[in-house]
């Protein structure tokens, strides 16, 4: 093994790496002391000097990562040494070679002897480990035997417990069995009942010993509240045998299929004795079957509290068996039936009142003290924002009740209608008092039972029925509302008469109103309003044909008074605030639409419609009566585009400078009153139909119409959408006013171009003018007479308030322009004879020209103070319009006009 060893001196380095290696190393080493700081955290002289060193040389050792891994590859690691040649890699890779054949001889020579030992060491050890492996086969044959042997076991103990459960659950359900067996052993014991084992006996003679027995605890009346504590016990037994009898029926069973025939001769007898308990008690309790004709003598306050509870007793086991409905039909048929039979029938409206009891006193719940005060006789006054109610009180029902003076008198009272005149009012009072004095209590007693019994917490199951009791809705409105469908249809529901129909209708729905306010909950109120008989009962209105009755009647009066075309002044004053009959038919048929003796709620829509319809009927009505309008006139913007001295030297637009005639005048006074009719009369009924709007149908319209989207149109914005078609021939009628009262003060404005031939006809007298002239004061004469300024009435006299301003603002532009226009053309005037006169002069010297000039321009300072004072009074009769004449441009104009002279600014001689 000696020539495996290397030699002395056998690695050689003939290139000398190593002394290469550590020159670089110093280097580097040298570099970094030099040119950075020794904690060298300045990454931007790291990568400039990274980028500024040469490559590190890294020798090949067992640390490479390119040797080291588990796939070498070739690419990877020759381009990892880039910067060596191929003849330098290749002697680097025969020197690392060299290095681990080194490495390996040196490790071979390190462990010779072990490995040279290696084989010796191991000899005899196969005989040892098969003596050790022989007893193993025997060993894992017993572990086997032993495993069998315990899962048999486990087996064994597995089937035992399973038939322990088995005999368990068989066990529990023979004492299931035996608890119903004992259970139905019981109640029929308790109930009177033979068991099959007995002898057999007649049936009916049987049966009746057995009713004679229980007749005979049911009419003693001290045995009676035990008899009701009895059957309490009995059906919380027989409660107990249902839930057992339920378990049992998990498996199919045949004990309890023989038994179950039991079972329902059992329930039918507890059911038949509870029936026939409260029947009795209700009879008791109520006078028995004449109680709707008279009362009995009075009970004492404990026989009829001991009466309540044995009644409050029955109502519990009711509801704990879950027999609801058959409560319901002992109360139907001991209590309601009766009465409604002798009530209700067809003559019954037309027969003398007899009430069941005085309408005063209603006794109080103790039947024995305070009298109620008598019933007011007459009805309150009706507010705007209700419709009519036949309630003789309108307080909310649940809101009274919850009153710390509450008392059933005060409760009775509230619930009775006024029946004054009204035989189906008497009738519904009759089925009113009959309601609070018999079956008020006993329903508020079945409400008790139930919250307290959580039945109403089982309410919309799944099962079919509501559970728990319903007496207002399955007894109480159902006997009544199938009598007054069955027996008094034809009167209440007959729709020939619309006032009958519909005071019968308010009379109905107020007397239904009155069952719900004595109803026991606001969810019996909800399962009534829900009931069969109620719909049904709701659809028997005729309320389309009463509807069509109506819209006739309605629309008949009114195309009668829109029937005359011509806007004339009504002479009666009590259409005030209304001018026209027209315009007071318009209003009165919408206000008959929402009227207590019309509106019905159920047919708020249709009138509502209706409403939009007469308003539309009205615009169509003015623009048939209204006479044509005068297209806008143009003598304003002709007399305004010669405001600005610019446009003095143009054409002037010819305007009329004779003065109106008679006939004329006449017809602006006609068109004047025709037009102020139709404003006055259109605000009039803008104004009264939103105040309706605010005091009455907004309160009856709904808050959300049926069958109309989110997107629609609110009833308010229609109401305003409707108007807005009629007021917006307001403006436009304005203008016409405007014109023809603008047209008149222009006529009165024609004398002031006579100014200065007066004043040079009259040159004798030299006294300067003090007083406006005539003319100014008639300017405005049309417009003050049309808004009754200064005189009785006038045709605008109700549109003084909203209108005399802006209508006057208009008249004092248009006149202000008219009078800047002929004061222009007067100015031209003079200012062509003054250039005559120029020319004369020069022409032919005439002795005393000069007296002739202080002549004439003594008359132009005299036609210059007249013209100052006519523009100042125009100025004040217009103030006294309420005209803002200092804030007008074009009156500032016609003032610095005025004051300037006639030939301003022209040379004189």
């Amino acid at each position: 093994m000696a020539s495996l060893r290397s030699p002395q001196g056998a690695s050689r380095d003939p290139y000398e790496l190593d002394r290469l290696a550590e020159e670089l190393a110093a280097r580097e080493s040298s570099t970094k002391s030099s040119g950075r700081q020794p904690n060298g955290t300045d990454d931007e002289d790291e990568s400039s000097a990274a980028a500024r060193d040469l490559p590190i040389y890294t020798p090949l050792s067992h640390d490479d990562p390119y040797l080291s891994a588990e796939t070498f590859d070739v690419e990877q690691f020759l381009l990892s040494r880039t910067y060596t040649s191929l003849p330098d890699l290749r002697t680097e890779l025969r020197d690392y070679l060299a290095a681990l054949k080194e490495e390996l001889v040196k490790l071979i020579n390190d462990d010779y002897e072990a490995f040279i030992s290696l084989s010796t060491d191991l000899r005899g050890e196969g005989t040892r480990l098969e003596s050790l492996r022989r007893p193993l086969a025997d060993l894992k044959a017993k572990v086997l035997e032993s495993r069998s042997t315990l899962q048999q076991i486990q087996d064994e103990t597995k089937e035992k417990l399973d038939r322990r459960a088995v005999i368990r659950e068989e066990k529990a359900f023979l004492h299931s069995l035996l608890k119903i067996s004992e259970s139905i052993t019981r109640l029929e014991s308790l109930l009177l009942i033979s068991s099959p084992d007995e002898e057999e006996k007649d049936t009916s003679a049987m049966g009746a010993t057995q009713y004679a027995s229980r007749t005979d605890v049911d009419t003693d009346e001290r045995s009676r509240g035990n008899r009701a504590k009895h059957i309490a016990r009995v059906a919380a037994e027989y409660t107990q045998l249902l839930y057992h009898v339920s378990r049992a029926r998990t498996e199919p069973c045949a004990f309890i299929d023989e038994s179950q025939w039991r079972i329902d001769r059992i329930k039918s007898t507890l059911s038949s004795d509870l029936d026939h308990l409260f029947a009795g008690t209700l009879n008791a309790l109520l006078g028995g079957k004449d109680h709707a004709a008279s009362r009995p003598s009075k009970l004492s306050e404990i026989e009829e509290s001991k009466l309540y509870a044995d009644a409050t007793e029955c109502l519990r086991t009711y509801d704990m068996l879950g027999l609801w409905r058959d409560a319901e039909d002992v109360i139907r048929r001991e209590v309601m039936r009766d009465f409604v039979k002798k009530t209700i029938h067809p003559g019954a409206l037309s027969a003398p009142r007899s009430p069941i009891v005085p309408h005063t006193p209603f006794p109080t719940s103790g039947r024995a003290t305070s009298p109620t005060p008598p019933q007011t006789a007459s009805l309150p006054p009706r507010t705007p924002y209700t419709p009519f109610t036949a309630f003789a009180s309108k307080q909310n029902p649940f809101v009274f009740t919850l009153r710390a003076d509450t008392s059933s008198s005060s409760l009775a009272s509230a619930a009775i209608l006024d029946e004054t005149d009204d035989p189906l009012a008497a009738l519904y009072n009759n089925i009113l008092r009959f309601v609070i004095r018999d079956v008020k209590r006993i329903m508020e007693i079945a409400e008790a039972v139930c919250v307290k019994s959580g039945s109403r917490t089982r309410r919309n199951s799944e099962d079919g029925e509501d559970p728990g009791f319903e007496i207002m809705a399955n007894v109480v409105w159902s006997e009544i509302g199938r009598a007054l469908m069955d027996e008094l249809s034809s009167v209440i529901f007959a729709a020939g008469n619309p006032d009958e129909f519909r005071k019968h209708h308010e009379t109905t729905q107020a007397f239904i109103r009155a069952l719900e306010f004595l109803a026991p909950s606001v969810d019996s109120v909800e399962v009534m309003r829900n009931h069969i008989v109620y719909t049904a009962f709701e659809k028997r209105w005729q309320l389309p044909v009463y509807f069509q009755l109506r819209w006739k009647e309605i629309v008949a009066r009114l195309e009668e008074a829109l029937a005359n075309t011509k806007l004339e002044r009504s002479a009666s004053r009590a259409t005030a605030p209304f001018v026209t009959v027209q315009a007071v038919a318009i209003f009165d048929a919408i206000r008959t639409c929402w009227s207590a003796e019309v509106f019905i709620q159920e047919l708020s829509s249709r009138f509502w419609r209706l409403t939009l319809q007469i308003i539309s009927r009205y615009r169509t009505w003015l623009d048939k009566s209204l006479p044509p309008l005068e297209p806008p006139p143009k003598v304003a913007a002709a007399v305004a585009a010669e405001r600005t001295s610019a446009a003095l030297a143009r054409a002037s637009t010819p305007i009329p400078t004779e003065a109106a005639s008679a006939e004329s005048i006449a017809a602006d006074e006609a068109l004047l009153q025709q037009f102020a009719i139709a404003i006055t009369d259109i605000r009039a009924v803008e104004t009264q139909i939103i105040k309706l709007w605010r005091e009455e149908i907004s309160a009856l319209l709904p808050s959300n119409p049926p069958g109309e989207g989110e997107q629609s149109v609110s009833p308010e914005d229609a109401l305003q959408h409707a108007l807005s078609k009629i007021t917006s021939l307001v403006p436009t009628l304005l203008s016409q006013i405007v014109q023809i009262l603008s047209r008149r003060a222009c006529d009165a404005l024609l004398s002031m171009r006579s100014i200065p031939s007066q004043f040079r006809a009259m040159s004798s007298s030299k006294k300067m003018p003090t007083e406006p002239s005539y003319f100014v004061s008639l300017i405005f004469k049309h417009t003050k007479a049309f808004f009754a300024i200064q005189s009785v009435d006038g045709p605008g006299s109700a549109l003084k308030e909203e209108y005399l301003k802006p209508v006057a603002e208009e008249v004092f532009d248009i006149v202000t322009e008219r009078y800047i226009y002929f004061l222009t053309a007067m100015k031209k005037t003079e200012e062509s004879l003054r250039k005559l006169k120029k020319g004369r002069r020069s022409a032919y010297s005439l002795f005393g020209s000069s007296a002739r000039e202080d002549d004439g321009r003594a008359d132009e300072e005299k036609i210059r103070a007249q013209m100052i004072l006519d523009v100042d009074a125009f100025g004040r009769e217009a103030e006294s319009l309420g005209v803002s004449v200092n804030d007008n441009a074009a009156y500032r104009s016609l003032v610095e006009m005025a004051r300037s002279g006639l030939t301003d600014g022209m040379p004189e001689s």
